[in-house]
């Protein structure tokens, strides 16, 4: 926290969320911390209702509370048709909880006309995902979409993101971002153990999904010395199951077998097309894994140096590096020991103290223009 302002820390947080990826595990890391320092958290959770395993995780970090709403979440098919009913939800809740800062997951939340200053997190956006995974600009289709993202960065008090990387991708596509900063995930290095290593490689991730990249991995799985393992849902979003054809599928697995398996990985491979931070690069860090990762600006910046790097559309280079690691353990050993190292970097205390920073600093400034008022 910032010395000086702890008159400035916010005793409650209004945040936007939903269960659908990786925003859902940041909430309960960010939640979990804020909770242990005396901060409440609020959650506002729409699209998807959260599975059991998400409540029962929720449950248990003190001050944490969930408000629902099956309204469709701003990327959704049809997600215009609920905008003002998301607004006037939120502004409702807002009026109800009373927070010192709202905190939007998203983008287009964060133009309502809120009372506490707003903090917009840009954890991923369509436009970048779909120049980095289909190689093109996203079709006209999303123009609406986009300008509400625009209107979100626009009026936000705050913009974060987990990398530079992404960061730059907000700004490249929706414009410059005059009040920004990089606040880098993390993950409670408690959770993550090196267990005894087997011989074996593990992936994890949506099977079907193009940003993570897997059907790469899974191509190239039978003509490796070690199986490859990979945890993860299969079902599309038509709701189809796509399970990997040369790989071992282990299913969506919960997160005291996943701190398992990655425990006894001895390499974990994610040659990500997208990936504007990746939590599963990291607990396989933590867990004592070397790293081959797909060669993408956000990846190179969290990892260079401690990982290897492979062109997410170059299958055979993936297929040389890890066989030749397969051939060199002490090299795998080596890169696992950086890895690990640098993964103690992105501790969820750091997390939790750049975030606070933050809202110390806009609790600040919206004291000093109520006074000036």
């Amino acid at each position: 926290m910032s010395r000086g302002a702890p008159s400035a820390l916010p005793s409650r947080v209004l945040m936007t969320v939903d269960a659908v990826g990786g925003v859902w595990d940041y909430a309960m890391e960010l939640g979990r911390g804020l909770s242990r320092l005396g901060v409440s958290t609020s959650l506002a959770v729409m699209g998807p209702a959260p599975d059991e395993a998400r409540r029962a995780v929720a449950a248990r970090i003190p001050g944490l509370t969930l408000d629902e709403s099956p309204l469709r979440l701003e990327w959704m098919d049809g997600a215009e048709q609920d905008r003002q009913a998301v607004g006037d939800w939120l502004l409702e809740l807002e009026r109800r909880i009373r927070p010192d800062v709202v905190h939007v997951n998203g983008y287009a939340d964060a133009s309502l006309p809120f009372r506490a200053p707003v903090l917009c997190v840009g954890h991923s956006c369509v436009l970048s995902w779909w120049r980095a995974v289909l190689g093109e600009d996203a079709p006209p289709s999303w123009d609406g979409y986009a300008a509400r993202v625009a209107d979100g960065l626009r009026l936000a008090d705050m913009v974060t993101a987990p990398t530079q990387a992404m960061l730059d991708a907000l700004a490249r596509h929706y414009g410059p971002l005059p009040r920004a900063r990089v606040v880098p995930n993390g993950r409670d290095p408690q959770l993550y153990h090196p267990l005894m290593k087997r011989p074996f490689i593990l992936a994890a991730g949506r099977v079907w999904d193009k940003a993570k990249n897997i059907e790469t991995l899974d191509s190239v799985a039978g003509r490796l010395g070690w199986p490859v393992f990979i945890a993860g849902d299969d079902r599309g979003p038509d709701g189809q199951p796509k399970p990997p054809v040369h790989a071992r599928h282990l299913g969506l697995l919960p997160p005291d077998q996943m701190a398992r398996w990655f425990g006894r990985a001895s390499i974990f491979a994610h040659p990500a097309r997208y990936e504007p931070f990746g939590l599963a690069p990291l607990e396989a860090a933590l867990s004592g894994c070397a790293l081959v990762l797909g060669d993408i600006p956000s990846l190179r910046e969290l990892w260079d140096g401690a990982a290897l790097f492979v062109r997410p559309d170059d299958g055979a280079g993936l297929a040389r590096t890890l066989g030749t690691l397969i051939d060199q353990p002490e090299r795998v050993r080596t890169l696992a020991g950086l890895a690990r190292r640098r993964a103690l970097d992105y501790g969820a205390a750091r997390m939790v103290r750049g975030t606070l920073d933050v809202y110390a600093e806009l609790i600040a400034k919206s004291r000093r223009d109520q006074t000036l008022a």
